[in-house]
């Protein structure tokens, strides 16, 4: 893409963005500048361009504020100790993109132009990655919109996509904390034929209701059962799930109707390399409840690119509970591995890591 740059002519200061950078939290400060790229039949991909952050102008017969139609990604870029910025196999984003975009019925933005965007808008805002201390990184949050101005249910002749970034502190504050999980047997998240595996703003809407269930109980986060038999154990409203067995081997619901997560793929690889067999399949939540029970089930931990990787807790249920489990070992070693490789701090053998600027 040619891109062109139109300057913020009214940053953020340096000493605002430096008490910003100091305790960012999460979604909360957005960067001076927004990369957009817009599509229509006739000249497919063009007007690429950066230019100041700011509100979009937007008719209210949008089709995406009607029909919903629209995808979205989520990623970090990472400062490294000599002052380069990473970003974490953001090709597999943009392949996830196209994956998403054809179940949307999108046109599908190429893998080369999603990394091009995403490493520009980094360029230009690199003031605005953190140091890596406690865990600092830039959320970057490419997306696309249906922006053609109609009322009627087929894909948009206008769409756009763009990437916006923000500031992120460390998932956990004061330190990696178990999470206790709420079983919902009243909503499904996604079901066969459906668009589960699509990274798209539906799921997620569809998700609060029974996070709010799982909030009032007094639980971090909601698990999902699949929609089918109400018995296979999905993932979480925004994590993949992992359980550990106390042979080593370690079990991750198999992909189809859940999203399949960068983390999730990641820790597969990383996880063989530490010498433990992954098996991706079905998994019961009578399985999770009688192997925590017998001992089975050593470990179990959640991973998604905000949280990383997090443990398990106890889960609960109307009318029950299972406990935590006894460990949290490999969960920490996985975690850390992973970690390391996105800062730097260890080498990178699997090829994962991009350098932006």
């Amino acid at each position: 893409m040619q891109i062109s740059t139109t300057a913020n002519p009214s940053p953020v200061d340096d000493a605002r963005l430096a008490e910003i950078l100091a305790n960012p939290g999460f979604g909360v400060h957005f960067t001076d500048h927004m990369f957009l790229v817009e599509w229509t039949p006739d000249a497919g991909w063009h007007n690429a361009r950066i230019e100041p952050y700011g509100p979009l102008s937007m008719d209210p017969a949008t089709a995406v504020l009607h029909y919903a139609q629209e995808t979205f990604e989520g990623m970090k870029a990472y400062r490294h100790d000599d002052g380069s910025v990473w970003t974490f196999r953001p090709e597999e984003n943009a392949a996830r993109m196209v994956r998403s975009s054809k179940r949307l019925a999108f046109p599908e933005l190429p893998v080369e132009d999603f990394v091009q965007a995403v490493d520009a808008l980094v360029e230009v805002d690199q003031r605005w990655v953190p140091d890596q201390a406690g865990e600092k990184s830039l959320y970057l949050r490419p997306f696309m919109i249906a922006t053609e101005v109609f009322l009627g249910v087929r894909p948009a002749q206008h769409v756009t996509f763009l990437v916006i970034a923000s500031p992120a502190g460390a998932y956990f504050k004061g330190g990696v904390k178990p999470v206790t999980l709420w079983l919902t047997e009243d909503y499904t998240r996604a079901g066969r034929g459906g668009m589960g595996a699509a990274k798209t703003g539906g799921n997620y809407a569809s998700s609060l209701v029974a996070q709010q269930e799982a909030t009032a109980q007094g639980c971090d986060q909601v698990v999902f059962l699949d929609a089918q038999e109400g018995k296979y154990v999905e993932e979480l409203g925004g994590m993949n799930l992992y359980f550990v067995h106390d042979d080593g081997r370690i079990v991750t619901p198999e992909t189809g109707t859940i999203l399949e997560g960068i983390t999730r793929a990641s820790i597969i690889e990383l996880a063989g390399k530490l010498g433990h067999q992954v098996e991706e399949r079905k998994f019961s939540i009578d399985e999770w409840r009688d192997g925590v029970s017998s001992g089975r089930i050593t470990e179990i931990f959640a991973c998604g690119t905000a949280a990383v990787v997090t443990p398990v807790g106890s889960l609960k249920w109307d009318g029950g509970e299972a406990p935590a489990p006894a460990s949290t070992d490999l969960t920490m070693r996985v975690r850390q591995a992973l970690v390391d490789i996105q800062y730097g701090r260890s080498e990178d053998t699997f090829g994962w890591m991009h350098r932006a600027v």
